[in-house]
Formats: structure tokens, C-alpha cells, sequence
């Protein structure tokens, strides 16, 4: 899967990106595609197109972001970005973000949409929003459900309680996937907060992290997850060809790639270009893909 975003609202990627997809390094067709999280209403957020080191910013082995959900709104999205979105092509799936009554008129506006899922995501850790409770946030997802056609997948951080959400949304929702790690579990002395400036100006928490200093808290979460079994995992922070094999040990199901697009930090350790990161999950899934052909090829002639 790709992470929330990575491919922009319609799965065809960024300007940026258009042109590798153009020339096949990037290939949207190999994965299931999550949407950049919609909420009902539009969102300015922090995010400013013309200065995205203002709400985005590189630390060793991934980044921080705090863009705070900048998006048009849902009514827009379903009006002039929908009809366009070919959803036989590829999977898509719908985020979106929002109190219960915001969530069930969003959920509705999706019925008539042939997405793969709808994740609900409540657990954005640098939108302002608290994240939601236990109790508050199955409540949320079984009111998505009812009103639903589509399959639920429920976003959670590491900072919740998402061994009892899990436990909460058995028989409800279809998978977990995980959000990037609030900047204060990962740097807990406070000693690090390269959006210190916005987050002094605009408020709501500190940022999320996401990449190998996220790893960590996420793969825990992954394992402690998988052992409880109430969910299927979608692992993130695949940074590495290995760490699909890693994560899959551990019990995930399914994996995410996110901040893998981004350079290497500090950028002289790994030079990057727009050829290499952003292409790497691409490269990731053909890789894998050949490997699983030439063992089926080696069990067929044995």
C-alpha cells in the first residue's frame, strides 16, 4: 500500500511525480492506493505550496511533518477530483478524518464510489486534533460501518491505545494500519523540534515522525498487534527491501510506504534525486514479485 498522500487525492501522484509515473519508474497499478486524508469541510492547514520546509522537515533516517491535513474538503473532492479517478485501474482507498456526524455524512457522500475501503483516520499527530479515546474512536468506526458498503480500515497511532481499539473493532473494521509516531514519544527529552517556529505560531502538537526513527514504536505496535490477532496489520516505516520480510515476521499482513520518498538525512550520506527514493517502492513490490516467480519456478521443478 502507499501511505495516506503519497499519490496525492487521485492516486496519479504530484506534479512532481508525474513524470516518473510517465516513464514507468513509478508504477501507482502495484499498490493499493490511500488517498491524502479528506475531512468534510476544507482544511488549510499548515502546508503552503510555495514553502513546504515550513510544515515538513528531514532528521536522520525520515522526516517530520505538520502539515495539518491540508486538503479542499470532501464535497470538492467528490465533485471535481471523483469522476475522473478510474477505480478499476488500481485499489483506492478513501481517508478521511472527522467527529462521528463529520464521519457518517462523509462515509455516505463514498457509498456511490467504487473505492476498496474507507480508512478512518483519527489519529493525525500534528493536526491539532486530540486523539480520539479508546471508547470514542470504536464508537466512531461502528458508526462508519453502519453506514457504510465499503470495508473499514481504522488508522491508529502508537500513542492510543490500540491494542483495546483493536479488541474494540474485531468483527468491524478490516485491518489496522498505522499512523506516524507523535515527535514527543520519539524524542521524549525534547531536545529535537525542527518545526519548533510553526509549531510556537499555529499550536497542536509538536509534528509526526515517520521513517527509521518511527520504526521502533511502530513495529512494536505491529508485533504486540499481531499477537493479540483481533486485526489484520498493515505495517509502516518500510524504509528497506528487508523490512517488508521484518515486519511480515512479526505478523503483519500487508505493508505501507511513506516517508521512503523523502532523501537521506544528512543528504551527503545518500545523495538523492528524484530517480531514486520515490522510485524505490516500485522497485521494492518488481523485486519481491521476481523473487516469489523464481521460487515457485524452483518448487515446480523439485
Amino acid at each position: 500500500m502507499t501511505a495516506s498522500g503519497a499519490l496525492a487525492f487521485d492516486g496519479q501522484g504530484w506534479l512532481w511525480e508525474w513524470p516518473l509515473i510517465g516513464l514507468g519508474l513509478m508504477k501507482p497499478e502495484n499498490f493499493t492506493v490511500v488517498l491524502k486524508t479528506l475531512t468534510r469541510h476544507p482544511r488549510k492547514g499548515n502546508l503552503r505550496w510555495w514553502k513546504p520546509w515550513e510544515c515538513v522537515r528531514l532528521i536522520e533516517g525520515g522526516s517530520v511533518n505538520k502539515v495539518g491535513l491540508t486538503n479542499p474538503g470532501i464535497e470538492y473532492w467528490c465533485k471535481e477530483i471523483a469522476p475522473y479517478i478510474d477505480f478499476g485501474y488500481f485499489p483506492i482507498v478513501v481517508s478521511i478524518l472527522g467527529n462521528t456526524p463529520e464521519l457518517v455524512e462523509m462515509t455516505r457522500m463514498l457509498d456511490r464510489f467504487d473505492i476498496r475501503a474507507i480508512e478512518v483516520n483519527d489519529s493525525c499527530p500534528n493536526s491539532g486534533d486530540p486523539l480520539k479515546a479508546a471508547e470514542s474512536a470504536i464508537l466512531s468506526t461502528k458508526a462508519v460501518k453502519r453506514n457504510s458498503r465499503h470495508p473499514i480500515i481504522y488508522k491508529v497511532s502508537a500513542a492510543q491505545e490500540y491494542l483495546v481499539i483493536a479488541r474494540g473493532l474485531e468483527g468491524i473494521a478490516e485491518a489496522i494500519s498505522i499512523n506516524s509516531v507523535p515527535l514527543e514519544m520519539v524524542f521524549p527529552k525534547g531536545d529535537v523540534n525542527p518545526l519548533w517556529k510553526l509549531e510556537k505560531r499555529v499550536g497542536g502538537g509538536k509534528g509526526g515522525v515517520s521513517g527509521k526513527p518511527a520504526q521502533k514504536h511502530n513495529w512494536q505496535a505491529v508485533e504486540e498487534l499481531a499477537k493479540q490477532g483481533a486485526l489484520p496489520i498493515i505495517a509502516p516505516s518500510i524504509m528497506e527491501f528487508e523490512d517488508m520480510a521484518y515486519v511480515r515476521s512479526l505478523g503483519a499482513k500487508a505493508v505501507s510506504f511513506g516517508a521512503i520518498h523523502f532523501p537521506t538525512y544528512p543528504i551527503w550520506r545518500q545523495p538523492w534525486t528524484i530517480f531514486t527514493n520515490p522510485c524505490k517502492p516500485t522497485q521494492f513490490v518488481e523485486k519481491e514479485r521476481r523473487q516469489h516467480a523464481k521460487r515457485n519456478q524452483s518448487s515446480t521443478v523439485f
